[in-house]
């Protein structure tokens, strides 16, 4: 396992890069093989087949993707699935790889999935960047209906499934998978409060399962091989393989398709080559963005969902590894994430919608020469409404996780960095003194008095009067 791939779901993509996405070479790959053997099993079946491999949602939750399967409610009609494509978490471009280079995979688990919920409609959501991906999957789409393995009477099993590829328009939060049913619907993506959760009341408050584009591609390879060959590999409850993409200041940046419990050392030494130019290990975050940052003492934890999450605070997320050497800065690290995040928030809760905002502002001012000795207090001060307890999983003020992701950057800063930070920004207020402001963009305060703005657009503030009508100076 140590410093090597273990291929299961990304073999045949790398094995045929000209064509794996044409289903001549798909199907002489046995692809579809999977969906006739599921076709002949009861849907009771194939669920209690997925459970015990262990198989994990890969979107980020890592929810068991059995059980979540089970939690539909028996016998209520219509039923939908859902399959999450948006992938918006910076530096995350594994499923982008699959629907562009693998999309028979992902249709094959589509239709197995859907035959063991017993449902007959079906979502592709795919994020509307994914314009190669969109053609080849449309492509894949009409491919499979024309030979018989989507639509009605698939195979001549009698099982009827309609599939719908379903472009988003760019947003974070399309993500979540609240805010993807709303966007499905046709209303702006935001979060939905639960419960009642989807696999009660979904799409069109439907019963709803949502699954992510790397746990479907999943399933075609559980069900023809079995349930206890996936969960015989991988550690602890996290079973099987995961692709990792790793980036940033390392050799060989991309995707790494691993047995779980291999090491962080493992993938970024051994598989993406280590840090470029041979430079040292500054930090690196291990799950996306919103996840809290590791340092080079945490290199040989392993790749291990719960462990990751208990013992180091974090989280494997949406499996997007950001590797920095040491010449990089972590607070502009922090500002430039607070920044995505602050125009990603949708608005609908409050914490996030304004703490978002203080975040980037009160980091960008860090980074740039202009932070004040307190503002890493400041920030970890208010940013607890956004994530109580500033640890991980963290507590909730909002309906969705980005409003405590937001902190996960500064709470990283406070983590390793909080001393140095502190003396900077000292240094920082020492060297550059009072800095006067000309632009009429801020106001000039002066002990004991009101702020006066010097602008000829804006009221001048008077002490005990109302503002005037123009500016004096």
């Amino acid at each position: 396992m140590a410093g090597r791939e273990t291929r299961i779901i990304t073999k045949f993509l790398h094995e045929h890069p000209d064509d794996s996405w044409t289903i001549d070479a798909a199907i002489d790959n046995g692809a579809y093989d999977g969906l006739r053997k599921a076709l002949g099993m009861a849907p009771g079946d194939i669920v209690a087949e997925v459970t015990t491999s262990g198989l994990r949602g890969r979107g980020g939750a890592g929810f068991g993707t059995g059980q979540k399967w089970s939690f539909l409610p028996k016998d209520v009609f219509p039923r939908y699935l859902a399959v999450n494509g948006d992938e918006g978490e910076p530096s995350t471009f594994k499923d982008h790889m699959l629907v562009e280079r693998d999309p028979h995979q992902l249709i094959e688990g589509i239709v197995i999935t859907s035959y063991a919920i017993q449902c007959h409609q079906a979502f592709i959501y795919l994020r509307g960047e994914f314009a190669l991906g969109a053609e080849r999957v449309g492509q894949a789409l009409a491919d499979a209906y024309a030979r018989g393995f989507v639509g009605e009477n698939i195979l001549d099993s009698g099982f009827d499934l309609e599939i719908v590829l379903h472009r988003g328009a760019g947003s974070y939060i399309a993500g979540d998978e609240t805010g993807l049913l709303s966007s499905l619907e046709g209303e702006r993506a935001m979060p939905r409060i639960k419960p009642p959760f989807p696999a009660v009341q979904g799409v069109y408050a439907a019963p709803t399962i949502v699954n992510n584009v790397e746990t479907m591609s999943t399933v075609p390879h559980i069900i023809n091989r079995g349930g206890e060959w996936y969960a015989s590999m991988g550690v602890n409850r996290s079973t099987g393989t995961r692709i990792f993409s790793v980036s940033g200041n390392v050799e060989r940046p991309g995707n790494y398709e691993v047995e779980l419990g291999t090491t962080f050392r493992e993938l970024i030494y051994d598989l993406a080559g280590g840090i470029k130019g041979g430079k040292g290990l500054g930090f690196f975050i291990p799950g996306g963005a919103s996840s809290p940052w590791l340092v080079e003492e945490h290199l040989d934890a392993p790749l291990d969902m719960d462990s990751v999450q208990s013992e180091l605070k974090t989280m494997l997320g949406s499996g997007a590894i950001m590797v920095y050497d040491d010449t990089v800065d972590p607070l502009l690290v922090a500002w430039r994430i607070a920044k995505f995040f602050a125009h990603e928030s949708c608005g609908k809760c409050t914490p996030c919608r304004e703490g978002s905002g203080w975040l980037e502002r009160v980091l960008y001012r860090m980074s740039h020469g202009y932070g004040r000795p307190d503002d890493l207090d400041l920030i970890l001060g208010f940013g607890n409404n956004l994530a109580p307890g500033l640890s991980w999983p963290p507590g909730m003020t909002t309906i969705c996780q980005l409003g405590p992701s937001t902190m996960s950057p500064a709470v990283s800063l406070r983590n390793y960095w909080y001393d140095e930070i502190k003396d900077r920004m000292t240094r920082d207020a020492e060297a550059r003194g009072e800095i006067p402001v000309r632009s009429g963009t801020e106001p000039t305060i002066r002990s004991g008095t009101e702020p006066t703005i010097h602008s000829g657009t804006e009221p001048t503030l008077r002490s005990g009067t109302e503002p005037a009508g123009s500016a004096a100076r």
